[in-house]
């Protein structure tokens, strides 16, 4: 095998991005770290390293998405000088460099004297330069008299703790500040002699107890989470000044294009991409949008497409079997005694979402709404408690992230299309509010004119749909149900049990004429499971039998140490989490749990932890792992599964690789990879043993296990793509489908030189055989590149085609 070529794109200064490597740069991994893996990466074949964001964050941060400070390199990563001898090393490999961009919101750290622009504002209130930084409700806050931020940051209600004498003047950097244990915060000029209770009074921001937030908060976050403020970076002198900096990166060749981060928290998301690309001059860019089943990124983003997860969930959809939900359904409802239909889970977990976490956000919306009546006498007499519960019923309805409406600016069909399917649904639950909800959903269509209220009002509402769809969905919901945990992602229809190849393709050829040159992922730091957790788990939608009678055999062996409190969803979840990343050390397994059961929220939570539940939970995770009757039970299931957890580890992998886009491989999973949700899969990797593994790889030893085999696909298709990038990106790459004669296989062809040929379903094919099963192959002599072997076009057949390995790529002879 050889490396690959450098890329045709350098000499104008940017290199084409053909393919992408996640590193997650964090204290113990910073950029020099990244500079040490650039002589393997650019072995293993990726053409672009893909970072994490490299802002200066929070002290300490170990992801990098709670920036402090636009103007510079993280610190705690080596700081520009580390950069730029990262920046080096990836050139003189031959390598680019994309960027993770954190457009919507900063840290609100502690103390807060660390982002510089939010303590002037705390301090200077909305007359400070910085005010326009932040989305900030400056309205009369209780107790103050005048507009306050609301700072949730007080472990009990404030009378409490000023008797307790828990806030107190103090002095940092020669200026006086309260302080509240480790939070500090700037005292208005002219104050600091003001009695303590008075001088409260009088800040530009009101100290609060934190259970008050999610009702009163008055500034917008990412989310539900109170320590990331929201930045305003539809204000143009916002934008230039929180990118300067990455944009002086791309016009100095440093960095080659830009992963954009939830950008449906902007205000106007199209808007921005728009800004980005003149700044850039039409700069590669991809945009985490969470697309819903059949659902499109809009056509109007100038960006290359998304940074994958529909093409996740399709991929997998490939290797499971939908033959396998009626019984796995079964097991789920006569184990755990919860719904066999998702429908149900989403909207009690939606709607909890919206009573309880984000009250704050509805209260905002539901007093501009009101507000607007006041200025219009065609549009009174809506109350706001009957506007609040039409509100929530529009938004537990919703079921995309957002419509894109635009203030000033006639909705486009779809958009138009999304609300008015929102309102029937809602309108059908709730008939008594049909009134409300026609209102408020003109309201979010502009309809009843552009005033700045109803412009405001039309951007915040869209601005609320994503964090309910997230928080309710993905973060609660299918932390709630889950007959089959590998169906539980990000943007996937978790109640959908496989794709069939003939979708799979439609799919496929249609992304690849849309978006030429978008991502495409298998794990990334946001899944809940690795690829390859996911792909084992697929399996149990092909042996949904063996599975209930291990779930059986696990629960009877255990039942005298299960606690009282145990419930049997959390029971069947920690079975699956057992089998799918096995073999787990206890304390990776209790931190998924506690996190699991309090994302859940039903028996206890992040912000109303249940110790005794807790406790039940981890204490009984910890038991199981220890016993070695379970250990035997799970290591010989796996062992049962290895053989087809083979095939769907490949074949998934490979399948990624070549169908189209720009393929990512996330960190680390180039090998087998059996993580779990953050921060575990932020683990530190080790690249030493790659490069070891690589070497003896490239000198012609034959793959000895799943790791080595999984290590030669990443690396020949990789090098595949550096080696011929017009084969696999850009507007003249082609994709078809490979006709088989078995349902067992699928297979496709890029640019009529490059055939990808994978096994799918294989407990099945184990049962059946590949019988006479064939792919056809287009006339031409081929070589696969994973094997070496000569492949005569025509009618191949699949037992002779995948005998080494259960998958092939490829190449015609002469075309390479």
């Amino acid at each position: 095998m050889s490396g690959p070529a450098k890329d045709n794109e350098a000499d104008r200064g940017h290199r084409q991005v053909v393919s992408t490597y996640r590193l997650q740069l964090q204290p113990g991994f910073g950029l020099d770290d990244a500079a040490a893996t650039v002589p393997y990466l650019a072995r293993l074949g990726v053409t672009h390293l893909y970072l994490s964001p490299i802002l200066q964050a929070t002290p300490g941060s170990t992801h990098g998405y709670d920036v402090v400070d636009h103007t510079r390199v993280s610190a705690d990563l080596g700081g520009q000088p580390a950069f730029d001898r990262l920046v080096d090393a990836a050139h003189a490999a031959g390598l680019g460099i994309i960027v993770d961009v954190v457009p919507n919101h900063m840290a609100v750290p502690t103390p807060a004297h660390l982002n510089a622009k939010l303590w002037a504002v705390l301090r200077d209130g909305p007359h400070s330069p910085y005010a326009r930084w932040f989305d900030v409700d400056w309205s009369m806050q209780s107790g103050t008299g005048h507009g306050a931020l609301l700072m949730p940051v007080l472990g009990d209600r404030i009378g409490c703790c000023l008797e307790r004498g828990e806030i107190e003047v103090d002095h940092h950097a020669g200026a006086p500040v309260l302080r509240y244990h480790d939070h500090l915060y700037p005292i208005r000029p002219d104050t600091q002699d003001l009695p303590l209770p008075e001088l409260l009074d009088h800040q530009f921001y009101r100290l609060a107890y934190w259970r008050i937030a999610d009702e009163e908060l008055n500034y917008r976050r990412f989310f539900d989470i109170d320590t990331l403020a929201a930045i305003r970076v539809e204000d143009p002198a916002v934008f230039a000044a929180s990118h300067d900096l990455l944009i002086r990166f791309h016009r100095d060749g440093k960095v080659d294009g830009f992963r954009i981060d939830h950008p449906d928290g902007l205000a106007d998301p199209r808007g921005y991409f728009r800004r980005l690309a003149r700044a850039t001059d039409g700069a590669w860019v991809a945009a985490e949008k969470i697309l819903e089943s059949e659902e499109e990124l809009p056509g109007d983003w100038p960006c290359a497409g998304t940074t994958g997860y529909d093409a996740l969930w399709r991929i997998q959809g490939l290797f499971v079997d939908p033959d396998g939900a009626a019984p796995l359904l079964h097991v789920w409802t006569s184990r755990t005694g919860e719904p066999d239909h998702l429908g149900p889970v989403v909207e009690e977990a939606k709607r909890y979402i919206v009573d309880e976490v984000l009250a704050a956000e509805v209260v905002r919306l539901v007093e501009l709404v009101t507000t607007i009546g006041e200025h219009d006498i065609s549009l009174r007499d809506f109350t706001r408690r009957r506007l609040t519960r039409a509100l929530t019923e529009l938004l537990v309805a919703f079921d995309v992230y957002r419509a894109y409406v635009h203030p000033g600016e006639p909705p486009d069909a779809t958009a138009v299309e999304t609300l008015r399917a929102v309102a029937e649904r809602a309108t059908h639950t709730t008939p008594d509010l049909a009134d409300e909800i026609a209102f408020l959903t003109d309201a979010a269509l502009g309809a009843h004119g552009s005033e700045a209220l109803d412009d405001e009002f039309c951007v915040r509402f869209q601005q609320t749909t994503g964090p309910v769809m997230a928080k309710g969905v993905e973060d609660t919901a299918f932390y709630r149900w889950f007959p089959l945990a590998a169906l539980c992602e990000v943007g996937a229809p978790a109640d959908r049990f496989g794709l069939a190849p003939e979708e799979f393709h439609v799919w496929a050829a249609r992304a690849g004429a849309r978006h030429p040159a978008g991502m495409t992922t298998l794990s990334t730091h946001d899944t809940k499971r690795s690829e390859d957790v996911r792909a084992r788990l697929c399996l149990l939608s092909e042996m949904p039998r063996a599975w209930e009678r291990m779930v059986v055999s696990l629960h009877d062996l255990t039942a005298a140490r299960r606690p009282e409190l145990l419930d049997r969803a959390t029971e069947y979840l920690l079975w699956q989490i057992l089998l799918g990343a096995w073999p787990i050390e206890a304390e990776r397994l209790v931190e998924f749990l506690t996190k699991a059961t309090r994302e859940a929220k039903r028996h206890t939570s992040w912000t109303q932890p249940d110790a005794a539940y807790d406790e039940a939970v981890t204490g009984f995770a910890r038991d199981v792992l220890a016993d070695p009757a379970v250990a035997e039970v799970v290591a010989s299931f796996v062992e049962t599964l290895a053989p087809y957890e083979r095939a769907n580890v490949l074949g998934q992998k490979l399948v990624q690789l070549t169908c189209g886009g720009v393929p990512d491989v996330y960190q680390g999973t180039e090998l087998r990879q059996l993580s779990l949700v953050d921060p575990d899969n932020r683990r530190l990797v080790d690249y030493a043993a790659r490069l070891d593994l690589l070497d003896r790889l490239d000198a012609g030893t034959q793959p000895a296990d799943l790791d080595a085999e999984k290590l030669l696909v990443t690396t020949t298709a990789l090098r595949c793509r550096a080696a011929h990038p017009q084969w696999f990106v850009g507007p003249d790459a082609s994709y078809e489908a490979l006709e088989t004669t078995s349902p067992h296989a699928v297979g496709f062809l890029r640019s009529g030189s490059v055939a990808t040929v994978v096994t799918r379903l294989p407990a099945g094919l184990a049962a059946n055989g590949w019988g006479a099963g064939t792919v056809e192959v287009p006339p031409g002599s081929w070589t696969d590149l994973l094997t070496g072997a000569r492949v005569d076009g025509g009618k191949v057949r699949l037992d002779a085609l995948l005998a080494r390995l259960p998958v092939a790529l490829l190449v015609r002879s002469d075309a390479t």
